[in-house]
């Protein structure tokens, strides 16, 4: 191994050592500070809850890698915990700047760092033997922990179900996607003619329903600089709220699971058929 890759590879043990530094922090300036907290799932008033919910950054058995575990609650923060927290986000953000380098320039040194950062987690080989943990979730590593911009007054949560990423294909690139599939199946042969029915031109559009996530909407005691008196945030990990006197404002109790169905009507411009044009790939022609 070139001595450049094994550098990538030492910054990136760095970066991740750096994580949990910070995590360890905020976890320790929680549990010392006055701070209130509360949980949809849990006790959040135990220190040891915020611990598990910073640290959890592990696949489960048969989890799906483009989920990640919720941890829905709200923490009142002190300006020594809400600057704990902003060092912890800038160490998720130098972590994933050095893994984005390293797909750049040494894409097979992924897998060689997938080896070795669960290595450098603490007590990882209790970890792993207690509860069977498979491998490091890259997602739930470096995403942020959410912070309140002020003061808040109330909180609104409410499930969000109906998310869904939209990818642009061309009839090519269907065609080959359906090629891999089974061509001599018979529905993939519909489906194939059916594609060499429409122009080579045209775009298509590949749809993904995204899991439903928790949406939290924070109203602010007062108008933020930029004139908003509200904002919505995504609410995976714990939300703190900048609070001197310990004191969480006022919240809902938003339902234990999502709804089942989609909660949100059609929108009237809605840019896509509502029957996909090729079922397999979830793919759909725009009006």
């Amino acid at each position: 191994m070139p001595s450049w890759e094994y550098q990538l590879l030492h910054q990136l043990d760095s970066r991740f050592d750096e994580i949990l530094t910070a995590l360890e922090k905020v976890s320790s300036r929680f549990a010392d500070g006055p701070a209130n907290a509360w949980a949809l799932y849990g006790n959040a008033s135990d220190a040891e809850w915020l611990r598990t919910a910073l640290l959890d950054m592990w696949h489960e058995p048969g989890q799906d890698g483009r989920e990640t575990r919720n941890y829905v609650g709200l923490i009142a923060a002190d300006e020594a915990l809400i600057q704990a927290v902003a060092q912890a986000n800038a160490a998720k953000n130098a972590f994933s700047d050095c893994l984005q380098a390293i797909k750049q320039q040494a894409p097979a040194l992924l897998s060689e760092s997938r080896s070795r950062l669960p290595r450098r987690h603490p007590g990882v080989e209790t970890i792993l033997e207690r509860n069977g943990l498979a491998r490091l979730h890259l997602k739930q590593c470096w995403r942020h922990l959410p912070v309140a911009e002020g003061p808040v007054a109330r909180v609104r949560f409410a499930w969000y179900s109906s998310g869904r990423s939209i990818k642009r294909l061309s009839v090519q690139e269907a065609e080959k996607k359906l090629l891999a599939l089974d061509s001599e199946a018979a529905h993939v042969r519909i489906q194939l003619r059916r594609l060499a029915g429409i122009p080579d031109t045209e775009p298509l559009a590949q749809v993904q329903p995204q899991a439903p996530l928790m949406r939290a909407n924070l109203f602010f005691t007062e108008p933020l600089t930029d004139g908003h008196t509200r904002r919505a945030l995504n609410a995976a990990m714990p939300i703190f709220i900048p609070s001197e006197d310990g004191r969480l404002p006022h919240t809902n109790l938003p339902p234990l699971t999502p709804p089942e169905k989609r909660t949100r009507a059609k929108r009237r411009d809605e840019k896509l058929e509502s029957e996909p044009f090729l079922p397999s790939l979830r793919v759909y022609r725009y009006r």
